[in-house]
């Protein structure tokens, strides 16, 4: 029989990630309350993406593969998550301008009937971001895009104008390292697990 997938996740860009690749998945939003006890960026992520996994797989009353994960913006040892307010995302933004910070997301499949993860992992990319005028980052502020974004910003919208060059995946910065992601689901169904995907 063929296993549920479920994304772990209200990200329309996850969303949309994950239908590029032909996987036939439900969505079922974790409520996971995100307590950090590690310090580590990559550390951070895996925490959080483990702690998404176990809350949406211990709501399931059937066998299903829970698929999460949690991105965060790194600057100088510092850690930006979504901005609260305009004045938290002028600060993140005025700080990233004409620097290179890194993205990590951190990814946790887990077996629902087990209740064990299967596969973790993560990812970094650097991003690095050309000079911004104030009037620039207030009217890409004025856009309300920064706000449901770690770091202030969507590298897919309309702040890709401003990205001077990445290292790494860009998918991963734009929440889900897609291409990982893909190996490891192809790893599964090689181990057994039966699911759609394309």
């Amino acid at each position: 029989m063929k296993k549920r997938i479920i994304l772990a996740s209200g990200s329309p860009r996850r969303k949309e990630m994950l239908e590029r690749i032909g996987l036939d998945f439900e969505i079922i939003k974790s409520n996971c309350k995100e307590i950090i006890t590690k310090t580590n960026p990559d550390e951070i992520v895996m925490e959080l993406a483990l702690c998404k996994a176990k809350d949406v797989a211990q709501t399931l009353k059937e066998e299903g593969l829970v698929i999460a994960a949690d991105t965060i913006v790194v600057y100088d040892k510092k850690i930006m998550g979504k901005p609260k307010d305009e004045k938290e995302a002028f600060e993140m933004l005025s700080l990233l301008q004409n620097n290179t910070h890194e993205v990590y997301t951190g990814v946790c499949i887990m077996d629902a009937s087990k209740k064990e993860e299967v596969v973790s992992f993560y990812e970094k990319t650097d991003v690095y971001v050309c000079e911004m005028t104030k009037k620039q980052i207030e009217d890409y502020i004025a856009t309300k895009d920064p706000f449901d974004k770690a770091g202030a910003y969507g590298i897919q919208g309309i702040f890709g104008k401003y990205i001077k060059g990445i290292n790494g995946s860009y998918d991963n910065v734009v929440g889900l390292p897609l291409g990982r992601l893909y190996k490891e689901l192809l790893s599964l169904k090689e181990k057994g697990y039966d699911f759609d995907l394309d």
